[in-house]
């Protein structure tokens, strides 16, 4: 990762912040660092667990990060073999890598490096204020160097064909690095033989020493890696306590010592990170509270320890080696969102304060489910409904505000007269909240349910009602249709009846009529 500033920004502008990888911090940027090409440059190798790598840049309260370009490369499963005391519960900073005798600084790509070594960057000792040193002269060899670029630490070449060595017979070659105070650190030496005239073993012997102590006794390059021309790599852990790491190369024979190049590595513990269903759920109430950018709440809420989550609270867990999240405080902060769910999850909480927000929706039942809830302040927010019947299972309830809502319905009674009795509680300041001193009496007081209850009630008597009225005036304009009709046909009823009545009256003398012609008489039989 490189950092740097327009041109624009001043000097006294320049900012200041931290850098994390996977929740562990690995750097912190000092003034001064925009003008120090070698303080604007940060790198670390970190096993990565999952499929994602988390790189965090934390202000520190002087500006905001500036970040050039961050470069992620995989390197071989076994690069630099660190051994196996470490695993993969360690990063490894690079606090100093420089080509020994080499004239400026270079990425490996310009050295045809393997791609599974990573495309470092080789400082040379020859640049200014790189290192202290004492006075040495340069060797250069166009020679092939066999054991370069070998897994799994693919070194390059060209770094072991240009060396640093003492001037004068007998001088002890020192080079001294800035590190941090009171860490462990990773030395790589790289050496190989690249002067015309040393090819036996003895020719070139030496003591390395890291801080005036014994760090390798007697090395001889030819020896060791059986001729000239051929690579070899030393390495070892050690503590230092100040703010200096002295390497001293000193001479047990007439050869002065040299060295190829330096890899100066500081071994940072990495954070225990807090549950990933804590994280996860953290998140949702992010989106579903609104939380606002200046909150950030990326990364680990609990790592790196100097830059927890703004408003919450960290407890590390030490027999499941683990952090959890035990407090959440967002009060007064222009939260607009809803309580999810999701909160659940977050089930060593101790103390919730959201007091002072426009957080709106119901009050989750998930709430209920806290068991180690002590303290719960949703005060003065828009939060409606009823209260949660599963509040009384809140058997560690020390303080619960729910005033100044729009809440409604009858208080539980396990709240106020159960095993939480003697609790603090302020419900005040909620129109439609009844059951509890100071509130109104649910006797003439409807809760939630009944005013529903009542308004269906309603709703329906007014259909009936309404059904009925229009089936009376149906059957009122029925009846008088018929009468109106009944007026419009009396004449012709009356006619009809007339003439019925003449028909009936003047039958018997059709009857006789029909019989004068139709009887014969008397006749006279014979």
């Amino acid at each position: 990762m490189f950092f740097g500033l327009n041109e624009d920004v001043l000097a006294d502008r320049e900012p200041l912040f931290d850098v994390s990888i996977e929740g562990t911090q690995i750097y912190s940027l000092k003034p001064g660092w925009s003008m120090n090409d070698d303080q604007a440059y940060v790198e670390a190798s970190v096993s990565v667990l999952d499929t994602a790598a988390t790189v965090c840049f934390h202000s520190t309260g002087h500006g905001d990060p500036s970040v050039m370009s961050i470069e992620i490369l995989q390197l071989h499963p076994q690069a630099y073999d660190f051994g196996v005391q470490w695993g993969d519960t360690v990063i490894f900073r690079t606090a100093k890598r420089v080509d020994c005798g080499a004239d400026q600084g270079v990425y490996g790509e310009s050295y045809n490096a393997d791609p599974w070594g990573g495309n470092r960057f080789w400082f040379s000792d020859t640049e200014p204020d790189v290192v202290a040193k004492s006075s040495t002269r340069k060797l250069a060899s166009s020679n092939p160097i066999r054991g370069t670029s070998v897994a799994p630490n693919y070194f390059p070449e060209a770094i072991y064909q240009s060396a640093s060595v003492g001037t004068t017979v007998g001088q002890i070659l020192n080079y001294n690095f800035n590190v941090e105070p009171n860490a462990n650190y990773s030395v790589w030496l790289h050496f190989a033989e690249i002067e015309d005239g040393v090819t036996s073993p003895g020719q070139r012997v030496f003591d390395v020493l890291v801080n005036g102590q014994p760090f390798f006794s007697n090395v001889d390059i030819v020896g060791m890696a059986r001729g000239p021309f051929a690579a070899i790599v030393l390495h070892r852990t050690v503590s230092v306590d100040g703010r200096t790491l002295t390497l001293s190369f000193r001479p047990n024979s007439q050869k002065s010592p040299m060295v190829n190049a330096i890899e100066i590595f500081q071994v940072i513990e990495m954070e225990k990170r807090t549950l990933n269903t804590q994280v996860w759920s953290l998140r949702v109430l992010k989106d579903t509270l609104g939380l606002p950018l200046r909150f950030g709440w990326n990364g680990d809420p609990c790592v790196p320890q100097q830059h927890p989550w703004s408003g919450i609270d960290c407890h590390f867990d030490h027999k499941k080696n683990t952090w959890f999240i035990d407090g959440l405080g967002l009060d007064n902060q222009g939260l607009k969102g809803f309580l999810s769910n999701d909160i659940a999850n977050l089930q060593q909480l101790q103390s919730i304060n959201l007091s002072g927000n426009s957080i709106q929706g119901l009050i989750p039942p998930a709430l209920g489910t806290l068991q180690d809830l002590e303290y719960l302040d949703l005060s003065h927010n828009m939060l409606n409904g009823t209260i949660p019947e599963n509040f009384g299972n809140l058997t560690h309830l020390k303080k619960l505000y729910l005033n100044g809502n729009l809440l409604s319905g009858r208080v539980p009674a396990a709240l106020v007269g159960g095993p939480i009795h003697g609790a603090s509680f302020n419900f005040s300041e909620n129109a439609g909240l009844c059951g509890v001193p100071g509130l109104p009496s649910c006797n003439n007081h409807l809760t939630q349910g009944g005013k529903a209850g009542v308004a269906v009630g309603v709703i329906i008597g007014s259909l009936l009602l309404l059904l009925c009225g229009t089936c009376f005036w149906k059957r009122r304009q029925n009846i008088l249709r018929a009468q109106r009709l009944a007026l419009r046909e009396a004449p012709y009823a009356k006619a009809r009846t007339h003439f019925v009545r003449d028909v009936q009256m003047s039958r018997p003398n059709v009857h006789e009529h029909f019989r004068a012609y139709t009887d014969p008489g008397p006749q006279l039989l014979t």
